[in-house]
């Protein structure tokens, strides 16, 4: 008989930690800390099953859930001795999401449930409180119309505020009970006004509710742009928590908080966190009053004149401490922590692995080494390798002139340049035309996903380190200042009002997430240097990996960035790329324009000298490591202007008629390039071409050799073979200049002539195609485009499209197509290496640097790797990752 609901309580749980996927990371992690003897409110666990039922059955549930939920609820009440709905033993619960990754603040929560006019009554009575209790009804009506019944909670903040502004109260905390009460009468009438119902009043119908809308949840707007940006697969669904309400704002003895046990920004190992008085959970992360520091030294380097808790609270801080450290130990790893305080007593109500930026996660795994918590190889595997991309963005050049604006809480480290936007719609439209922003927001909520994925950074005037818009700018490797108080955003006016000046919408502004600053204009960067525990991490990792790691590059300035990353060579040199510039241009027009192939010979005579500078400079910084270079591939008409203005200037500027080149643009239009004129076609139709390019290649690699005293092995990659013909016919002219290079210089070298799979007909006749070929390269953009028949350029129009219609998991142009495009990999790998067993098999595609990607070529048991400078890094732990988690199978 299938189980749908776990519970917990008491130093005894149904679940354990390892339940994640079937109870989520919440309740997994609830029932963990319970069977530690945790001070855990009691509750139970609807697990991520009933969602998918609830989903795959028209939003229904199992026939013997409702039961079980029943006998659940009758579990709390043993262990509390207090009764849901039951005004003489009132119990209250909260209603939480859960899923088994981490979606913070992306889905829906409800505390205080159970509350209705009479429950009230009793909570007043049971607390000797009243104001507590009004105050707890009047946030039970506020977040259940939200979540629930889906009335905005600005109309009941719009309430609030004006009830405050009528008796003169600047703060929640100054209301009195019966002020509450009116409070709670204008929420009623709203709720009847806007609804045409009333506020429910029956306790089990409003917890079936709430479960419901916690379910829905998981397919929410915020929920699912969560899940595409951080490829969380829907089918996983969420689990829902119910617990034992704890009340962190049952006067002056009570408080609630949030808090890691490292500091999730830096790294550094000492609790970090806030924590408010009087408060339940939402105060602390929703910015609507300033936190306060949880320990003293945190409050003496924050300046604060707020007490910290370590003072304030000094026995349920110790033990707050005391929980904090177990729990690390216990999960050997950082931890993000929940807790509520109640009349002096402490509750944990959840802990999570804290998300943390790559700079605090490098020297998290490193000191846990030096700890003896885990290994090397548990601390490689902990990094995220996409996430080590936030160490490569630009900080502010410390001799720059900073005009500082404004000061708020260094949130999320990095420097950001942009315009100012005041919406996520306003970003996401900018990002779409190239633009670069910055969302400045009061305060950030889940619905601001979207913009803050589209902006260059985040600025808010409201909340704290561990707002959401922190939590989430750090998780997405953003920027981001919190909490700047002194600025003020007018958002009727479109305004931002900073130190007396006045900043509007499409105005410039940096800021630095090190240090909390916010400047005007754009201010100066400076590249970052990767060492210290970042250079640990990787000594590590590239004892563990077996694939090398090259880059795509074809300017010094690339080839030098990509060494200092840790590149092993280059995987692909695109040579048109080097045709754009200056004199090069012109004599590639030229050449193209030849009605004779004297003529072509005679200018690519011209570019010759250009050619083999720009290979010798590449071998010099590449020093011995091999260098994979293509020959031409994109179709001549590329180097062609386009319009008729150019047509004449160009022409002009080359001292032919503009007839003549339009005449010659005209005979080169393709209705489908992609597909037409190119790659090795060019090498089969004018093969002075290919030598050219042979022949400045090879001098290249003499002079090179010369001196450095490395020798060179130069690796020629002829592009868009499907036939073993084509790349015999191209091969002997390679061969031929080869030939003719060594008896010109007298000297000898190897070299070897390999291609690139990017053809279906390649990967099917790749035994063939290896009698000829030395090396493989998979060129996985244009083996994407072919298997899928999708044209890489156009498919954005649809391909989201299909992502949100669960169609396809993910676009195949990010990570490579493993069931379509990835069986003709390995199917050209094992047929490559049945023919020549020493053939040389890597990737040169986008996927070369995504991580799901590279997992996918370990296991195809390719050589190598080639991706783009920046990253390399990423590509060196993810390619140790994929080798550490083949060999624990």
């Amino acid at each position: 008989m299938d189980k749908w609901v776990y519970t917990f309580g008491d130093g005894v749980a149904e679940g354990r930690a390892g339940d994640r996927n079937l109870l989520g990371g919440k309740g997994a992690n609830l029932a963990e800390m319970c069977s530690l003897g945790l001070p855990v409110p009691p509750g139970f666990t609807i697990t991520t099953e009933v969602c998918n039922f609830f989903y795959a059955n028209g939003k229904t549930y199992p026939s013997s859930y409702a039961a079980e939920v029943e006998a659940a609820l009758e579990h709390i009440a043993s262990l509390t001795g207090k009764r849901f709905g039951d005004p003489e033993q009132l119990l209250l619960v909260s209603v939480r999401s859960g899923a088994r990754a981490s979606m913070p603040g992306m889905m829906d929560t409800v505390l205080n449930l159970g509350l209705n006019d009479e429950t009230v009554v009793a909570l007043a009575k049971e607390s000797g409180d009243a104001r507590f209790a009004y105050d707890s009804y009047r946030r039970f009506i506020q977040m259940y119309s939200d979540v629930v019944m889906g009335l905005d909670h600005e109309v009941f903040e719009e309430i609030l505020e004006d009830e405050k502004g009528r008796l003169g109260h600047e703060l929640d905390t100054e209301l009195s009970a019966a002020e509450w009460q009116d409070v709670i009468r204008l929420y009623k009438a709203k709720v009847e006004e806007e609804l045409g119902e009333p506020f429910p009043q029956d306790p089990l119908k409003q917890l079936w509710s709430a479960i419901g809308a916690v379910f829905t949840s998981w397919m929410n707007a915020r929920a699912m742009t969560y899940r595409r940006l951080h490829d969380i697969p829907e089918s996983w669904g969420t689990a829902v928590n119910v617990q034992a309400m704890v009340f962190g704002n049952m006067g002056e003895s009570s408080a609630t908080g949030v808090a890691f046990t490292r500091n999730p920004s830096t790294g550094e190992k000492a609790l970090y966190g806030e924590f408010l008085v009087n408060a339940q959970g939402e105060d602390v992360v929703a910015g609507i009053r300033t936190p306060q520091n949880i320990t003293e030294q945190a409050r003496i380097d924050a300046g604060s004149d707020k007490p910290s808790l370590q003072k304030l609270m000094p026995e349920a801080f110790q033990s707050f401490v005391d929980i904090s450290d177990r729990l690390e130990r216990h999960y050997r790893d950082m931890q993000d922590l929940e807790f509520t305080i109640e009349r002096g007593k402490l509750w944990m109500l959840q802990t999570r692995s804290g998300k943390r930026t790559a700079k605090a996660a490098l020297k998290i795994a490193v000191e846990m080494v030096d700890e003896g918590l885990i290994t090397p190889e548990e601390a490689v595997l902990r990094i995220d390798a996409a996430s080590l991309d936030q160490l490569l963005h630009p900080t502010i050049d410390p001799t720059a002139e900073r005009k500082v604006i404004g000061m708020g809480l260094p949130a999320s480290p990095g420097a950001a340049t942009g315009e100012i936007v005041f919406s996520s719609d306003e970003a996401e439209e900018a990002k779409a035309q190239g633009r670069k922003v910055i969302l400045v927001r009061v305060e950030t909520s889940p619905e601001d996903i979207h913009g803050m994925h589209a902006s260059e950074g985040i600025l808010t005037t409201r909340g704290g380190m561990t707002s959401h818009a922190a939590v989430v700018a750090r998780g997405m490797g953003k920027p981001c200042v919190s909490g700047a108080g002194s600025l003020r955003v007018d958002h009727r006016t479109g305004t931002l009002l900073a130190m007396g000046a006045t900043l509007k919408k499409g105005d410039i502004v940096t800021i630095d997430g090190a240090t909390g600053q916010v400047l005007k204009g754009s201010v100066p960067m400076l590249q970052p240097e990767l060492s210290g525990d970042f250079a640990k991490i990787m000594e590590w990792a590239d004892k563990i990996r077996r694939m090398n790691v090259r880059t795509n590059a074809e300017t010094p300035a690339d080839a030098r960035m990509a060494r200092s990353f840790g590149a092993e060579g280059i995987g692909l040199c695109r040579t048109e790329h080097m045709f754009f510039d200056g004199d090069r241009i012109v004599a590639m027009r030229e050449m193209i324009v030849a009605d004779t192939e004297e003529g072509r010979r005679t200018a690519l005579a011209k570019l010759l000298p250009m050619q083999r500078s720009d290979f010798l400079e590449l071998f010099e910084i590449m020093a011995g490591l091999p260098v994979t270079i293509r020959l031409l591939d994109p179709p001549l008409h590329e180097f062609l202007p386009k319009t008729e203005e150019e047509i004449a200037e160009v022409a002009a500027a080359m001292n032919v008629s503009a007839d003549k080149l339009r005449q010659r643009t005209e005979a080169l239009h393709e209705f489908n390039p992609m597909l037409g004129h190119r790659g090795c076609r060019l090498a089969v139709s004018y093969p002075e071409i290919a030598e050219m390019q042979a022949r400045a290649i090879f001098e290249a690699a003499v002079e090179a050799a010369r001196k450095t005293g490395n020798p060179v092995v130069p690796e020629v990659m002829v592009p868009l073979v499907s036939l073993k013909s084509e790349l015999d016919f191209v091969k002997a002219r390679i061969d031929a200049v080869a030939t003719e290079v060594m008896k010109e210089t007298g000297s000898t070298f190897e070299y070897l002539t390999g291609t690139m799979i990017e053809l279906p007909r390649a990967a099917l006749r790749a035994h063939v195609i290896a009698e000829t070929a030395e090396f493989f390269s998979f060129g996985t953009n244009d083996l994407t485009q072919t298997t899928f028949g999708i044209s890489r350029d156009d498919a954005s129009s649809f391909l989201e499209v299909y992502r949100q219609k669960n169609v396809i998991e993910q676009d195949p142009f990010v990570s490579i197509d493993i069931d379509g495009v990835g069986e003709l990999v390995q199917m050209a790998a094992d047929k490559g290496r049945s023919t020549r067993s020493d053939i040389k098999l890597g990737i040169c595609g986008e996927h070369g640097g995504d991580p799901a990607s590279i997992r996918f070529c370990e296991e195809v048991g390719l050589d190598y790797v080639s991706c783009s400078p920046f990253r390399v890094p990423i590509a060196r732990l993810a390619a140790a990752q994929a080798a550490a988690a083949r060999n624990r199978q």
